[in-house]
């Protein structure tokens, strides 16, 4: 036998009422009829849910635990009717579900910080994925309805025309350092040929960043000697200990051991999009999502010392 909804309620009722007989009478029942459904479910359960004795019943240690989770799941069941009910006659619009997918940890979570504020009635789960591609058949399935991900530089984003991409902001590629390395003093720009006896790590993705890095490379005179392709924390680490130097966002967070540095010349930009199937959300909850990715790409930016730095000098060289 099944334990159903009913049978929860009876032996709740047993409890409540502290006896079979003033049980039966609460629920309508003969009883007999009521001891025969007890053992019914005592036999789904595997022991006994209560003891009898001269005054009544009383729970037994499994009963307690039966009777417990009976406090929590009859009051959500009931729950659960009144909303449906309320939802049938118009009174009210469903709760809203957010299923989001991103590549860049830092600036998915933030974004997922800042929707708990911006739409609190929403239900939001995250699916992380190091591959554009992948989140674009996702979108593209109805299985996600946003991606947070990005391009190399003006490249096309991943998908068909059943994805909708809009840009949140395009930002310069960084170099990590550890923070002992000879060339990670001062706060200016590196040359890229500076560091062409060094080993690289990065990200993975199935973009063309890849092939974008080596032709920088092969612009600046070298040819990389070795590109770890890791998730972020090994990224972190292999440049932590001096194994390598990491490419990153310009709006990595600050993280101890190591060193953002903007390359000179801006070799390598970075756009961050975010993708969304047209279908899948109404048009201000897509407003919204956009909005707030923006805002948490700002707040990002202006933690990020080396990126304000890189900012200024932009600034600086517009001016007459």
């Amino acid at each position: 036998m099944d334990l159903e909804l009913r049978h929860l309620k009876t032996v709740r009722a047993i409890a409540d009422a502290g006896s079979l007989t003033r049980a039966a009478s609460v629920l309508g029942l003969a009883q007999p009829a009521l001891s025969a459904q007890l053992r019914r479910i005592e036999r789904a359960l595997g022991g006994a849910l209560f003891e009898r004795g001269r005054f009544g019943v009383r729970a037994t240690a499994l009963g307690e635990l039966v009777l417990d989770r009976a406090q929590i799941v009859l009051p959500a069941v009931s729950e659960l009717q009144r909303e449906a009910v309320r939802f049938a006659r118009g009174e009210r619009r469903a709760p809203e579900r957010l299923r989001l997918g991103g590549t860049h940890g830092p600036l998915l979570g933030a974004l997922v910080d800042r929707l708990a504020d911006a739409v609190p009635e929403a239900t939001v789960t995250t699916c992380a994925s190091w591959s554009e591609r992948e989140l674009a058949e996702l979108l593209a399935e109805e299985r996600l309805d946003f991606a947070l991900t990005g391009t190399c530089g003006s490249a096309a984003p991943p998908g068909g025309p059943e994805v909708v991409w809009q840009e949140i902001a395009v930002d310069p590629v960084f170099v990590m350092l550890a923070d002992h390395h000879p060339l990670a003093g001062g706060r200016g720009e590196l040359e890229l040929a500076a560091l062409a006896e060094q080993e690289w790590a990065c990200v993975p993705g199935d973009g063309c960043f890849a092939d974008c890095f080596t032709a920088a490379c092969a612009r600046a005179g070298f040819a990389p000697r070795r590109m770890y392709e890791t998730d972020t924390a090994s990224v972190v680490h292999l440049v932590q200990v001096g194994r390598a130097v990491g490419l990153c966002r310009a709006v990595f967070p600050p993280t101890p051991g190591v060193v953002t540095r903007p390359l000179a010349g801006t070799p390598l930009l970075w756009r961050h999009l975010l993708g969304r199937h047209p279908q899948a959300q109404r048009p201000d909850t897509a407003a919204t999502v956009l909005a707030q990715a923006r805002a948490a790409h700002a707040v990002a930016a202006a933690r990020s010392g080396s990126y304000s730095d890189w900012m200024a000098v932009r600034e600086a060289a517009r001016v007459p």
